[in-house]
């Protein structure tokens, strides 16, 4: 996988996020929590226009919420 630009790879994580969320039947409350990170946190990150870095750890620690491989989370389309 290849991203022309960070804007193009932060949204492709958020969107992923919320698909696998939404797929999951999570609330972003619920992911919130069981990551310990806050609400606005994880709304911020899977806004569309998300431009928002997120760490490595917290990307592990969604990928776990969400019972799926981190790598799941930089795929175009989940």
């Amino acid at each position: 996988m290849r991203f022309e630009n960070d804007v193009e790879l932060y949204r492709t994580i958020g969107a992923n996020i919320k698909n696998y969320r939404k797929k999951s039947n999570i609330s972003q409350a619920k992911l919130a929590e069981d990551v310990g990170i806050s609400l606005s946190y994880i709304s911020k990150i899977e806004a569309s226009g998300c431009d928002k870095s997120v760490s490595v750890s917290v990307l592990n620690q969604i990928a776990n919420a969400l019972g799926i491989e981190i790598t799941k989370l930089f795929e175009g389309d989940c």
